[in-house]
């Protein structure tokens, strides 16, 4: 009769049950919760890229931009701006340029009475100062659920106003 030499460790027990290591139950539930940890940042990453669209005129709110019109001129005083074109502009967002630095605020926080620059229009505003300023219109546009949504046009659709 041949005997099977058994390996023994120095503890004296087999190699066997020595193996210690995660259950496959718990390492599945691990792997399920990191794909789903990784799919959730993924998803969110890519909502980052797409903006909800916003529509004015049946027309992406970013093209109407082109459409916008506007004159403003400063006195020493008062702001005074003319609405030229056929979109009518919400507000103003106001980039403020003071010895170097600048600051943005929104023209209706500058003055309570401004309501909007409706085509045609024309409206003053008191309390505008620093070495220049640029006023970058803000429309007002519907998104996909009907819901009313302003859009900051871009800085190149701004008008430049020298004090």
């Amino acid at each position: 009769m041949i005997k099977k030499k058994s390996k023994l460790n120095i503890l004296g027990s087999s190699n066997r049950n020595l193996k210690k290591g995660v259950s496959p139950v718990i390492a599945t539930v691990l792997l399920v919760a990191i794909v789903i940890v990784i799919a959730l940042i993924i998803f969110l990453w890519f909502k980052g890229f797409t903006q909800e669209a916003v529509v004015k005129f049946d027309t992406n709110v970013e093209l109407v931009c082109d459409e916008v019109i506007f004159d403003a001129q400063y006195d020493g005083t008062t702001l005074y701006l003319s609405n030229d074109g056929n979109v009518p502009i919400i507000d103003f967002d106001v980039k403020q340029t003071t010895g170097g630095s600048y600051e943005t605020f929104l023209l209706s926080e500058l003055d309570g009475a401004f309501n909007g620059l409706f085509v045609a229009g024309t409206v003053s505003v008191l309390g505008v100062e620093g070495d220049e300023i640029v006023l970058i219109p803000i429309l007002l546009g519907k998104t996909e659920t009907n819901e009313e949504k302003t859009f900051v046009c871009n800085e190149r659709y701004g008008k430049e106003v020298a004090f």
